[in-house]
């Protein structure tokens, strides 16, 4: 028998109908045991210590027939990246006390059947929070997303939205260290102060003050946008594309502004796409993973040498989560959103 322990959990309460709302999550104390059970060959039981709060964990939330991610059940504990260290391991692979990152639950302790989805954490000279971002599914998104899908050539002109969310933030300053000029989108003047002086962006504006999200774009590419890193689809994206230059590219990450609408209420400019040639691909990063080691070479020397800034929004403890999440939609977080759960 292992040790047992108390293991709070944040559990779904019923599917989502429009805005998120922390009440959609209910936090439910239960005991574990600290060991992989009988007959449980290839998993591991882990003590998560960061949980990384991303857009796709509210759509799970919500019942979707067509969806890319399969929906959560109402009870069902709610999952998404994280990091954590192994307590406890019937998968060869991996031992006690091994760091990872990858998909696990939201609570103190979760039992991972499936470790597909699981990267050893080599290199810890860094914030081990990194691996729930830049060093992790966000900056794997923002590095297939710019590198993989735009093909960016050295002078291009590159729009970001929502460019100091955790993707973007990222995105814009690869492109920058490209030799692109840049220009990011935000939804407070203090975000886009933030891009100009801190992330090194060549401009950037508040979309919410602008009552003309086409008019803005072409005073900021007066000749046109050769690469949209597109985070939040909808009107922004409606605006962009007349802007684009012929044979533009769109990497369209998200589309976080469409996520809670009515089907008849989604908006588009699709027609651009035919009469400019411009190439808009949607992407899904699992189909990247596989550049994870290229990514890390490239990025780790970057951190390490300060060329690269990162934010987080730190929030501590499990029971700050389902604030964490709903936050996301309304532009509340400053940076990448994580949750610390535990103290390594």
């Amino acid at each position: 028998m292992g040790e047992e322990m108390s293991n709070k959990q944040i559990i779904l309460k019923d599917y989502v109908k429009g805005s998120p709302k922390e009440s959609d999550m209910i936090l439910k104390t239960s005991t574990v045991e600290l060991k992989v059970p009988d007959g449980c060959d290839g998993a591991v039981l882990v003590k998560n210590l960061y949980l990384s709060c991303d857009p796709f964990v509210v759509v799970r939330m919500m019942k979707m027939e067509d969806s890319y991610f399969d929906s959560y059940t109402p009870g069902q504990v709610i999952m998404g990246y994280g990091v954590a260290k192994i307590l406890d391991s019937s998968n060869p692979d991996f031992k006690k006390g091994d760091l990872i990152w990858g998909i696990t639950g939201f609570e103190l302790y979760s039992l991972i059947k499936s470790t597909q989805s699981l990267f050893k954490i080599t290199c810890t000279d860094v914030p081990l929070s990194f691996y729930t971002g830049i060093l992790g599914m966000t900056g794997m998104t923002a590095y297939a997303g710019f590198y993989e899908i735009c093909c960016p050539k050295k002078g291009e002109s590159v729009f970001v939205s929502a460019a100091l969310g955790a993707v973007g933030q990222l995105a814009g300053q690869f492109a920058k260290l490209f030799g692109c000029y840049v220009v990011g989108s935000a939804g407070t003047q203090d975000k886009v102060d933030l891009l100009k002086t801190k992330f090194g962006f060549d401009d950037a504006f508040n979309y919410k003050e602008e009552a003309d999200l086409n008019a803005a774009l072409k005073r900021y590419f007066p000749d046109g946008i050769d690469i949209y890193f597109d985070n939040v689809g909808g009107k922004m994206l409606e605006a962009a594309l007349p802007n684009m230059r012929a044979h533009g590219r769109i990497a369209a990450n998200g589309m976080i502004s469409q996520y809670l609408l009515e089907e008849e209420e989604k908006i588009g400019n699709l027609l651009c796409l035919v009469k400019k040639q411009i190439r808009m691909e949607a992407f899904i990063v699992f189909d990247y993973y596989h550049l994870y080691p290229k990514y890390l070479e490239m990025v780790l020397p970057l951190i390490k040498q300060e060329k690269l800034v990162y934010v987080e929004d730190i929030v501590e403890g499990i029971e700050a989560a389902p604030a964490a999440v709903v936050g996301l939609f309304s532009g509340r977080n400053v940076g990448k959103q994580v949750v610390l759960v535990a103290p390594t």
